[in-house]
């Protein structure tokens, strides 16, 4: 493979996952990881991302104070679209991260009355930016690459709630194996979050489907609502539909 059809790849990876790992594209594309080191470098200079140890991050997914790009969003704002009606005054809502869900925050009608959760500084900072939501960050030790707290102290709180949806930015979701994604610690919040809330969301363009992490969020059986930019009878749906996961 040529160096920018290798390039080529790392960014279409990271546009769709937000975040790519050395290792990984290593053993994808057969090459040494001094390559795909250099590749990075090249493309971080380039500014096309942000180089991190042992990866890369997508400059949509991490916050600036200046505008990045985001990959996809007109699909994202049609999933934001379809996941705003779930939302209604009076309900505890868990958030995680990613620029899905910060196109929902900017969707949600002025007047609604509910409280959020989320352990996402940028989706904090984007709500206080929201009229009547009332707003809790459950903070503690800030991972800096994906600008979340984690650390058995958030899990410990979010065990104490009980929220009515838990609303999950999706690294990867497959149908059989279930919503994935690359760091522990990010997972065991995100486990958390799940096991605090009524119902779990699943918010994932369809790029995200039918791909693999590293790392188990949760079964298939442990998703309520699969929300894309597709139509509900998409091909592509049916293996969730088969699992019993509402699709809209």
């Amino acid at each position: 493979m040529l160096k920018k059809e290798r390039q080529a790849f790392i960014i279409q990876q990271i546009n769709i996952h937000n975040k790519v790992m050395s290792s990984d594209l290593s053993v994808h594309l057969d090459v040494s990881e001094d390559t795909i080191r250099r590749d990075l470098q090249e493309l971080s200079e380039e500014g096309k991302l942000i180089k991190v140890h042992g990866g890369a991050l997508s400059k949509s997914f991490h916050f600036t104070l200046e505008t990045n790009p985001i990959y996809s969003l007109p699909e994202k704002k049609v999933i934001a679209f379809k996941a705003m009606d779930l939302i209604k005054d009076g309900m505890m809502v868990l958030l995680t991260g990613g620029t899905t869900i910060l196109e929902l925050i900017k969707s949600l009608p002025a007047d609604l009355n509910a409280t959020f959760v989320t352990v996402s500084l940028p989706i904090a900072l984007e709500l206080l930016n929201h009229p009547t939501a009332e707003v809790i960050f459950l903070g503690n030790r800030l991972l800096k690459n994906a600008q979340m707290s984690v650390g058995a102290e958030v899990v410990e709180r979010l065990s104490r709630i009980k929220a009515d949806l838990c609303l999950l930015g999706t690294n990867s979701f497959d149908a059989n194996y279930g919503i994935t994604d690359m760091e522990w610690e990010i997972i065991e919040v995100k486990k958390a979050m799940i096991k605090s809330a009524q119902k779990t969301v699943s918010l994932a363009i369809s790029e995200k489907l039918n791909t693999i992490q590293r790392l188990q969020v949760c079964v298939p059986e442990e998703v309520d609502i699969l929300i894309t930019e597709l139509n509900p009878t998409h091909e592509k749906l049916a293996p969730y539909l088969a699992k019993g996961i509402q699709v809209f």
